[in-house]
């Protein structure tokens, strides 16, 4: 009863917001709230929920403080360098924006943490998407394919995850992989140069010239009217007019009035106040040694961006109102962020709390008929789809990967193989409901998470799929 109530649970959860019938945040505690009501286990819900906020609430920091560092950084101008040149290198053609999105995913992927991955990533990309109307989905599914593929390196959690699962070496379970995954990483840069001819045939190619020429002509002019709070906006080329207060609006690098929302073109505004450019290098080194930490381990990563965020506000914006107004301006992604991922707490919570998770999972183990025992690598691999996709990766590795290991013994399949394949789903398991990390990167760019998840996950199956025929074929799997 708890398999089938866990998977009609993960179902009616994907299908409401696929179809855009809840939003994310009040499926994930609506939703396991009458599924735990259904178990029979409703008096324990407080409980399943504080064990899922405890687990969570370090990421949540991190991400909190994070998008604040981020978004700073963003102000200040660091990733405007970054943006021209690609815009430059690009020359306003989506299909190389687009290998570009990959591209630069898989670089910072580097640094083995999905969430900074996405803001930076999305940061030094979502402009280009806007001013040139290209598919936002396309942009967050081919980055969070390129870090999914990225997230096997042995700092990155699943090889460490399954090495310490099985007692095995990671450098034993990562190096032989190399070949299989670098096919997958080439597969994810294939299919963004078809997605991007996709998107050059719907849009056509411009200049940059083009491009710049064309923000220029739409520029929004704002008139006064000398005192009498009345004003008009008259524009060169098309647009709407619109009334002002009679006061002088900032308008960023489109020419649009900035408000609220700006739609993540400041970040090219030449002439935004926040800009800091005598500080451009104190704000890079700050980057590249929190970077390094990180990797390195020398603090706990909520801890050492606490400490970024506190740093890069107190040296770049060291009056207290500057600082309340950058706190203002990014606290919409950080509430949006924060929020969802307590309110994936009560989904893995309730999950785990309940046990559905570990029926499920064993349920599946069960199904596998026996003649399939000296091909349960192959089955590992193929099950690391959907099981790194409805439970997070410490449920897999830990809760299934050695069960699945045991049987693969049984037949002669080695740990090495078993952990080896276990990796393949990760480039679909980025894009989980279950991983803080998607949305930051849906929410940075303002894409609904039913929208990504439509798009991105026959595409990332496909790359799992690909990881796992080149392991067998190189022998790896």
């Amino acid at each position: 009863m708890l398999t089938i109530l866990g998977f009609a649970m993960i179902a009616t959860f994907l299908v409401l917001i696929m179809m855009k019938k809840m939003s994310p945040i009040a499926a994930l505690v609506l939703i396991p709230a009458l599924f735990c009501v259904f178990v029979g286990k409703g008096a324990k819900l407080g409980d399943y929920v504080l064990d899922g906020v405890t687990d969570l609430a370090p990421t949540a920091a991190m991400l909190m403080f994070a998008i604040v560092y981020f978004g700073v950084m963003i102000d200040v101008g660091l990733f405007d360098p970054i943006v021209r040149g690609i815009l430059k290198f690009c020359k306003a053609d989506p299909m190389r924006i687009v290998v570009g999105t990959a591209v630069l995913a898989a670089i910072v992927s580097l640094d083995g943490d999905g969430s900074t991955t996405f803001m930076i990533t999305v940061s030094a990309m979502y402009p280009l998407y806007k001013r040139l109307k290209m598919s936002l989905v396309v942009m967050t599914g081919v980055a969070a394919m390129a870090n999914g593929v990225m997230n096997t390196l042995p700092w990155g959690g699943p090889t460490a995850r399954a090495a310490t699962a099985l007692k095995l070496d990671a450098s034993d379970i990562f190096v032989p992989m190399i070949p299989a995954l670098l096919v997958g990483l080439a597969f994810v840069f294939v299919l963004s140069y078809v997605l991007g001819v996709r998107e050059r045939r719907r849009l056509g190619v411009l200049t940059l010239d083009d491009v710049l020429e064309e923000e220029k002509e739409t520029e929004t002019v704002l008139v006064g009217s000398g005192g009498t709070g009345d004003g008009k906006v008259s524009m060169r080329k098309g647009g709407t007019a619109a009334a002002g207060s009679g006061t002088d609006a900032p308008t960023s690098a489109t020419g649009t009035a900035a408000s609220g929302d700006d739609d993540g073109f400041q970040g090219l505004d030449p002439n935004r106040p926040t800009l800091r450019p005598r500080l451009y290098w104190f704000n890079a080194l700050l980057t590249v040694g929190l970077l390094t930490a990180m990797i390195m381990e020398w603090l706990p990563i909520p801890v050492l961006f606490l400490i970024g965020a506190a740093l890069v506000l107190s040296v770049n914006f060291p009056h207290i109102p500057d600082q309340k107004a950058r706190l203002a301006a990014h606290a919409d992604n950080v509430l949006n962020v924060s929020g969802m991922v307590f309110a994936a707490a009560v989904f893995t919570g309730v999950l785990q709390g309940t046990g559905m998770v570990d029926h499920m999972a064993k349920w599946m183990v069960d199904v596998i008929p026996a003649s399939m025992g000296p091909h349960m690598a192959l089955v590992t691999g193929i099950l690391s789809l959907p099981l790194t996709y409805f439970m997070s990766n410490d449920g897999f590795y830990f809760g299934v990967l050695p069960v699945l290991a045991e049987a693969g013994a049984a037949h002669g399949v080695t740990p090495l193989e078993m952990a080896r394949a276990s990796l393949v789903g990760q480039p679909l398991h980025m894009s989980s409901p279950l991983v803080p990390a998607v949305y930051v990167l849906v929410g940075m760019a303002k894409v609904e998470f039913g929208d990504h998840t439509r798009f991105v996950v026959k595409w990332a199956a496909l790359t799992c799929l690909v990881i796992l025929g080149a392991g067998m074929l190189f022998g790896i799997i």
